[in-house]
């Protein structure tokens, strides 16, 4: 199936709908008297198009707009995961005090909008749509992260973040330039195919991959693209630093699944892939996906502050996932679309009780954990306690399956996957280290009087326990997310 602009509007409805709920949030915000609306109509259309997003699964899959867009399982996957994670933020944001004092219809439509940029960046087949769904998500990003009135913190995060992300993506777009003049095409298959012909420079080819590798990097935080990840997450608002630790760190990982596996490698018959020949990316993936795991887990051990603990961690947890991309198979990208699901269940749940704290304290120093089970805060402590022991990989929650799905993909592989999984598993140990200090100090810390007590809302009770309860469900009884994840693991390839 490759259809024109108006045939392929009838697949385009959950973009429609999310694409009318912006518009309809700016105009409700000119007019409307209630905080409420905002929330409550970002809710009902994300909902809406998640509805529409599950339908998808029963269309031929084919090329949408002239080959620009592919709709196929893998892309639907996308959409459905960060709707999920939108729902979530936007039932986050709802008991933030933090975004009660912003402009909360602007806010909603512009986290809608970044949703919007995330559907193009799973679904891109074309390097122009790639690189202008980027962008999208990105000017956005820089938007809501300094969206806080009179705070110097959040302004200075948005603007390290503008920073990095004007060089990544000035960086990524030359790399493009490169691989379009070497295959006079911007179109997947057709670079697939040219690449796959002699007569292509392998050392420019070479050079034109690192320069894009630099422009994900910036998008799923690997290293040394990550610096401007613990300056950001702390600065912006914390509902919005969970958003960008699960949708916008995944939807870079999905645009690179993208390019790299139906753009720079070829599906054999066996289901596995092979890389096109003189770009040994798959090794480069390797070493990276080593160095990012370390350095995050190293770099998380003397942080104070909880959010830029969490920041380091989703640096090492980007290094996980980069694991299964590098073993350039099919069993790896089930276990990264496995890993994906349980990672924004487990750390958007670690972000809630951070919020949860941040509203009571107006920090989110570790000391501010001081005694918070025996604080009026005992759930919550609980829960936070599950989230981090599973961030870590301990059974029987879902993190531990999640890494176990991922490890034995890449001991499968053995030789130098072998190293990659010791040392993926050594960083595990590392990082129980720093998650058991947030544990130690909620419960064996005895509070001081000036310590707060900290209450629980009642939305975000509703929100926590299933978060909580899916944590360890995934970790007792996942077969179905595996056959979900597998089944959304179909490419369309012309």
């Amino acid at each position: 199936m490759d259809l024109k602009n108006v045939a392929s509007l009838t697949f385009f409805c959950p973009e429609i709908i999310l694409s009318v709920t912006i518009l309809l949030i700016i105009a409700l915000d000119l007019i409307a008297q209630s905080r409420r609306w905002p929330a409550a109509l970002a809710l009902i259309g994300c909902l809406c198009s998640l509805i529409v997003s599950f339908d998808l699964y029963s269309a031929q899959p084919g090329l949408l707009f002239h080959r620009m867009i592919v709709l196929d399982n893998f892309s639907i996957f996308f959409k459905v995961f960060s709707l999920s994670a939108t729902i979530l933020c936007i039932l986050m944001s709802i008991g933030s005090n933090e975004i009660d004092k912003v402009h909360e219809g602007e806010y909603y439509a512009l986290l809608l909008t970044c949703t919007l940029g995330m559907f193009f960046m799973a679904s891109s087949s074309n390097l122009l749509m790639a690189y202008l769904s980027l962008e999208m998500v990105s000017l956005g990003s820089y938007v809501l992260t300094g969206f806080l009135p009179h705070s110097r913190r959040s302004s200075e995060a948005a603007l390290k973040y503008l920073i990095y992300g004007g060089v990544a993506s000035g960086t990524m777009i030359y790399g493009m330039s490169w691989i379009f003049g070497m295959t006079g095409s911007m179109d997947y298959a057709a670079i697939q195919l040219a690449l796959s012909q002699e007569g292509i420079n392998k050392a420019a080819l070479f050079i034109a991959f690192i320069f894009i590798l630099a422009g994900f990097g910036y998008k799923i935080v690997f290293f040394p693209f990550h610096m401007w990840s613990p300056d950001v997450y702390q600065g912006a608002p914390t509902p919005f630093t969970a958003y960008l630790s699960v949708a916008s760190n995944t939807a870079g990982l999905a645009i690179m699944i993208r390019f790299f596996f139906p753009g720079m490698s070829k599906l054999l018959a066996s289901g596995d892939w092979t890389a096109t020949a003189g770009v040994e990316w798959p090794q480069v993936l390797l070493a990276l996906s080593m160095l990012t795991m370390t350095i995050g887990n190293l770099c998380a051990l003397n942080q104070r502050n909880v959010k830029r603990m969490l920041a380091y961690s989703g640096i090492a947890h980007a290094g996980y996932m980069m694991m299964g991309l590098a073993i350039l198979n099919n069993e790896g990208l089930a276990a990264i679309l496995f890993y994906a699901v349980v990672y924004m269940i487990m750390n958007l749940g670690a972000f809630l009780v951070v919020g949860m704290v941040s509203n009571v304290t107006g920090d989110e120093d570790i000391d501010d954990y001081r005694g918070l089970a025996w604080r009026g805060a005992t759930v919550p402590a609980i829960c936070l306690a599950i989230f981090l022991f599973s961030l870590t990989g301990m059974p029987p929650f879902a993190g531990f399956m999640g890494k176990f799905f991922l490890f034995s993909a890449v001991v499968k592989q053995g030789g130098a996957f072998a190293v990659l999984a010791i040392v993926a598993a050594l960083n595990s140990v590392v990082s129980l280290y720093y998650y058991a200090k947030i544990v130690k100090t909620m419960f064996l810390d005895s509070p001081l009087p000036e310590d707060k007590q900290v209450t629980m809302a009642a939305n975000n009770f509703t929100l926590l326990l299933p978060l909580t309860f899916l944590t360890i469900l995934f970790g007792v009884y996942f077969g179905p997310l595996v056959q979900y994840t597998n089944y959304s693991l179909r490419f369309f390839i012309k």
